[in-house]
């Protein structure tokens, strides 16, 4: 399996963020995944490379050619490739993945984990999604989704699309269960029932 981890590449971070991000790749190559990143050698997604190729896993990194000329590529890595820009580098990255875990991260890694919540909603994809938190930093997400669905805005499986957890052999336990199908009613997508 492919796990595709979105997460920092910021240089400001606390730096318990880089150990979890090693040790995440650290269980990737232990428990015999691939990793599919965002391509960069810096911070979160450089250490989860890293990590995830020590103990033995695979790794596709996948980086626009803009960050490749500041050179933060990993060219280490087992497969890199080059796009023209974000949106295909991310559709990249959905396509190679079977499953998408998500660490702390800021407006780049939220963008990345909201494209596949919704599309996951939308039952475009059945592949699991795992938001791994073990500080809270997503708390206040977690909370402003369910008041959009309290007031109506989101589908009822919003949250049967997605897991939490703080505990990163708990996050693999849910990434390695087959994704539930979930098939929003006509009504949900703003359709007129058939008579």
């Amino acid at each position: 399996m492919f796990i595709c981890v979105f997460c920092s590449s910021s240089l400001k971070i606390d730096p318990k963020y880089i150990d979890l991000a090693t040790e995440v790749g650290t269980e990737i190559g232990k428990r015999g995944h691939g990793l599919v990143s965002g391509g960069a050698v810096v911070s979160c997604m450089g250490a989860v490379a890293r990590a995830t190729r020590r103990a033995g896993g695979h790794t596709i990194g996948v980086i626009p050619q803009v960050l490749v000329d500041i050179e933060i590529a990993d060219t280490d890595s087992d497969e890199l490739i080059v796009t023209d820009d974000m949106r295909h580098r991310k559709g990249l990255m959905d396509a190679r993945s079977d499953a998408f875990l998500v660490l702390p991260g800021g407006i780049g890694t939220l963008e990345e984990l909201f494209e596949i919540w919704t599309s996951r909603v939308l039952g475009m994809h059945e592949k699991p999604l795992v938001i791994l938190d073990p500080w809270g930093l997503y708390d206040p997400l977690r909370d402003l989704v369910a008041g959009m669905y309290d007031q109506g805005f989101t589908r009822p499986g919003i949250f049967d699309a997605i897991s939490w957890t703080a505990d990163v052999q708990e996050a693999f336990d849910l990434l390695e269960r087959p994704g539930r199908e979930l098939r929003p009613s006509p009504e949900e997508l703003g359709e007129a029932t058939p008579s």
